[in-house]
């Protein structure tokens, strides 16, 4: 496959990106090799922002902030065997009022992280609602990862691991819990994401396929006894 590399200053953030999006990103100056999209669902304070943010710069949004008003995103760049790959992730409003919007960037998403609260088991049984929104206007071939999110708050759990199992296991789309706030298996979820999107793109006819539910339970035997990615 031929990639052309390009910046993170190229033109970006069409369709009325507000201006401070398009000056935070344009700030980067890093080079890719292939770019995804990439989409945070799920019902509000499920914790998509601190999510992001924990990714993307390794801090922990702590206390009250302002949830997340229509859509907003974020690029970085991770590297896949020794390729750049860059991730777009768009961080959106669980809010009812602004569902019409989030639907408009389904389209050209070619991933979907979503996510609902461990300890709110009403944004749990919202899942398979998004669930249909996103079988009604997302790719067909879109990646799609179950998050329960939430994880350090182990007292005020609602909604047992083996549920989200049960759940992503119907559906046929990998699960793992994660917590924004400890940062347990946030850099797994995208990691396990980019590496999924660039086997899909530089696929070859003889190559095995990657397994991306494989990949996951492998990388978390490595990190419990080699203290690797999480």
């Amino acid at each position: 496959m031929s990639i052309k590399k390009v910046s993170l200053t190229d033109n970006e953030g069409k369709n009325g990106t507000s201006r401070n999006v398009l000056e935070r990103c344009a700030s980067v100056n890093e080079y890719f090799d292939i770019s995804f999209k990439v989409m945070l669902l799920g019902d509000s304070a499920v914790g998509k922002t601190c999510i992001l943010v924990r990714f993307k710069d390794g801090a922990f949004l702590g206390g009250n902030f302002i949830a997340t008003v229509g859509i907003d995103f974020r690029n970085k760049v991770v590297t896949v065997d020794n390729m750049k790959v860059k991730l777009q992730i768009w961080d959106t409003a669980g809010q009812e009022r602004f569902r019409s919007v989030t639907h408009a960037y389904y389209r050209d998403a070619q991933a979907l992280l979503l996510l609902y609260d461990i300890t709110r088991k009403s944004s749990f049984d919202n899942i398979r609602a998004w669930l249909t929104e996103i079988h009604e206007y997302a790719q067909k071939d879109v990646v799609i990862m179950l998050l329960g999110n939430k994880s350090d708050m182990a007292a005020e759990r609602v909604i047992k691991h083996e549920d989200g199992q049960k759940l992503a296991k119907e559906y046929g789309v990998p699960f793992m819990e994660t917590s924004a706030k400890t940062g347990v298996n946030v850099e797994l979820a995208f990691h396990a994401i980019a590496r999924e999107l660039k086997h899909r793109a530089a696929e070859q006819p003889h190559e095995p396929k990657f397994q991306i539910h494989d990949y996951i339970e492998s990388q978390k035997e490595k990190s419990t006894c080699c203290g690797g990615l999480m």
